[in-house]
């Protein structure tokens, strides 16, 4: 029986993280995956959607400057378009599996891969068995499980990933949907009506069952999305409930029940069911392994589960289900296991980004979330026709929105930037949260010019009562607020 100081279950985004960080401490570890290398963040998740998103964004823009030409715009096919998408996919799954194979058949790293399903036979025996259907018994002494997630499925809709898909088989379709209708408002709903709208090929439908999409954003970021999805063609179907969803002949038909009680009932195309992912630990271990779940998934405490020498990392666990907090994870739970970790694990400074027309990009908290916390804060609202850049590229939809306590330090709480180069513009922030500093490290940064980032310092300068723009003067486009206790005041 081989024996390894670590096992890695998954060769997801997590999983690959941990296994190279292991390489790191020159520990002998085996990386198992059944799929393939890089996992839904590759294949069928991130990479892959926000390809799909960077090509509709491409041809929208490309549309606009055409129609503003009066120039006949070009036919697009959807299956060069999807070769485009596999291409990008096979470059990333191709760079982790060549360095992969590089360091296992250097034979001086410590690291080996298997390819096959893993199952706990206890806390350290894993048996693995291949696609052919042998068996093999490996141990660790320390194993950590990063199986991923895949799409929720609904048992009352008839999912066939032809007619009726998940994010799964978005590239199985051979042409673009007349019509389809996405079910779930949420992020990856959101993106996905983002990207067929923005082709201009699909009339798309999105069902709503609040008032508005992206219920966990702030009012002024979701009013921006919605205006550009509805300007797009989308049709959002506000405060609905799906009653039935259907395949007839060959079409899908839903019928939605409304908060006033109005029933309506749709035909399209093509429904995509977007209503979250769920974990993958299934058959992945023996009863007599007492790993403890919720409903989300296996309950950790900063990546270790209720089995001491067992981790759990990505989407698998209860964690905030990200590529960039799976790999954080990955290298967490090594250093854990290994060494000791330089800090703890956060989440407060996690940066995120929204692939929507705009894009929005986070970190730390929004009005919503400080005020369902009970703190009091200062706000300050930026708008993108301030900023040199923005004006340059003739593209100054969106705004720049920092969040800090309500005192005389002014700790950054967090930040939103919706618009143009928005990722890149909140990393610095991040770092500052997860320091607890305030904004003076802002104050008197001195950045390129022009650049978007150039937005941040000019909402620090408002905060601290030396703004270039005055939010007097410019009513309806720059604001600096505070709140307290419910109540909001102009600070100027």
């Amino acid at each position: 029986m081989d024996k390894y100081d670590l096992i890695v279950v998954g060769a997801g985004p997590s999983g690959y993280a941990a296994a190279m960080r292991a390489v790191d401490f020159n520990k002998k570890t085996l990386l198992i995956e059944r799929k393939t290398i890089g996992g839904a963040g590759v294949t069928n998740g991130a990479l892959s959607s926000k390809t799909w998103w960077e090509l509709s964004r491409q041809i929208r823009f490309l549309n606009e400057g055409l129609n503003q030409y009066h120039i006949q715009k070009p036919q697009i096919n959807f299956k060069e378009l999807r070769e485009m998408v596999r291409s990008a996919v096979l470059s990333k799954r191709m760079l982790l599996t060549e360095h992969l194979d590089y360091l296992s058949k250097s034979g001086d790293r410590g690291i080996s891969f298997k390819e096959g399903s893993a199952f706990l036979l206890d806390k350290n025996q894993v048996e693995i068995t291949s696609s052919s259907g042998s068996k093999e018994i490996v141990w660790a002494e320390n194993i950590i499980l990063a199986t991923g997630s895949r799409p929720r499925k609904l048992s009352h809709i008839p999912i066939d990933e032809k007619i009726i898909m998940t994010s799964d088989s978005i590239e199985s379709m051979s042409d673009f949907p007349k019509s389809m209708v996405i079910l779930g408002a949420g992020v990856i709903g959101c993106e996905f009506a983002t990207i067929f709208s923005g082709f201009g090929r699909t009339k798309v439908h999105l069902i709503d069952k609040g008032e508005r999409i992206l219920p966990f954003e702030d009012d002024d970021v979701v009013n921006i999305i919605e205006s550009n999805m509805e300007t797009n063609g989308v049709l959002i179907h506000r405060n609905s409930q799906l009653v039935r969803m259907d395949i007839v002949n060959g079409e899908v038909e839903y019928e939605l029940e409304y908060d006033d009680g109005k029933r309506e009932i749709f035909t399209v195309e093509k429904a995509l069911v977007s209503v979250g992912r769920e974990p993958n630990f299934q058959h992945l271990w023996s009863d007599n392994l007492s790993i403890e779940l919720t409903s989300r998934g296996i309950t950790d405490s900063e990546t270790q589960t209720s089995v001491p020498n067992i981790y759990a990392v990505g989407d698998i666990t209860a964690d905030i289900a990200l590529v960039n907090v799976g790999e954080l994870e990955g290298r967490f739970a090594v250093e854990r296991i290994f060494g000791k970790p330089e800090r703890k694990l956060i989440y407060e400074n996690i940066s995120t980004i929204m692939f929507l027309h705009p894009e929005v990009a986070g970190v730390g908290l929004n009005e919503k979330q400080a005020i369902a916390k009970g703190i009091d804060f200062k706000v300050v609202t930026l708008d993108y026709s301030c900023i040199a850049r923005a004006i340059a590229e003739r593209n100054t939809q969106g705004f720049i929105k920092l969040l800090v306590t309500n005192d005389e330090r002014m700790r950054i709480l967090g930040m939103r930037v919706v618009g143009n180069q928005s990722s890149s513009a909140i990393q610095a922030v991040a770092l500052l949260i997860s320091m607890d500093k305030g904004i003076e490290e802002l104050a008197e940064c001195v950045h390129p010019h022009p650049s978007i980032t150039e937005g941040i310092q000019e909402c620090v300068r408002m905060l601290l009562g030396k703004s270039m723009f005055k939010p007097s003067a410019l009513k309806g486009k720059n604001t600096c607020r505070h709140y307290t206790k419910g109540v909001y005041t102009e600070m100027y």
